[in-house]
């Protein structure tokens, strides 16, 4: 096999993800959000594997008619932002004029924010939020707090988007990612687990994603804070 075909091959990998992405949107569509769920984690399990796929048959010298990182980001938005802030709306979760607010706010400041041009920091980390909001919404699911936390959350995090906060990408944020990249693929064990049993309030599922979740949103903002040894 050819380095052009491998290369081919893993952007048509990727293109999946734009299935899931509406396999995801049609279970949502008749409210069954655990299915949906299913599907948007099956996606993120893709997202986290092509990425590498990617640089190790370096797609853009061998397959270059597509542009892996446009396809990418056009399938992120949608598993990553649309489809959960639609989730948010209909579920209820926040409901009257929350769940209106939730929605421009979320899927306007992340349009932004995938076209920003300083998305990435020097050390392959995000710069700011990087609108993860399938992550949020799926702990929300579980969880169910009060509306008021949701969308104390959703604010907090539309406005980290543009804040000089550094956030981890999980695979290739080299400091720390010997514990990084497990939590990362518990936080997906976690999910698929919490959505196969359809939230029951009881799982463990719920307190495996609390935990992984508070380390992926904060780990970022801690590495910034303490500085790394030089040796």
């Amino acid at each position: 096999m050819t380095l052009h075909t491998r290369a081919l091959l893993v952007h048509l990998f990727t293109a999946t993800g734009a299935v899931f992405a509406m396999l995801a949107l049609l279970a949502a569509a008749q409210e069954e959000w655990s299915i949906m769920f299913l599907w948007l984690v099956v996606a993120f399990a893709v997202d986290g594997i092509d990425g590498p796929l990617a640089r190790k048959y370096n797609v853009k010298t061998n397959a270059p008619r597509f542009d892996g990182e446009l396809l990418d980001l056009i399938i992120d938005y949608l598993t990553y932002v649309f489809i959960p802030a639609f989730a948010l709306f209909q579920s209820g979760l926040l409901p009257g004029w929350t769940g209106w607010f939730a929605i421009i706010v979320i899927t306007f400041a992340s349009a932004l924010y995938f076209a920003d041009s300083r998305m990435k920091t020097a050390d392959n980390s995000f710069n700011g939020f990087p609108g993860a909001w399938n992550m949020l919404v799926l702990v929300l699911f579980a969880i169910e707090p009060n509306f008021w936390v949701s969308l104390v959350l959703v604010a907090l995090l539309a406005v980290a988007m543009f804040l000089p906060l550094k956030f981890i990408h999980p695979v290739r944020t080299e400091r720390w990612r010997a514990l990084s990249l497990p939590i990362a693929l518990g936080w997906t064990f976690f999910a698929g687990w919490a959505a196969w049993v359809d939230f029951h309030p009881e799982s463990w599922a719920h307190w495996g994603l609390v935990a992984t979740s508070v380390y992926l949103i904060l780990v970022g903002i801690v590495q910034q804070i303490v500085p790394e040894r030089r040796g």
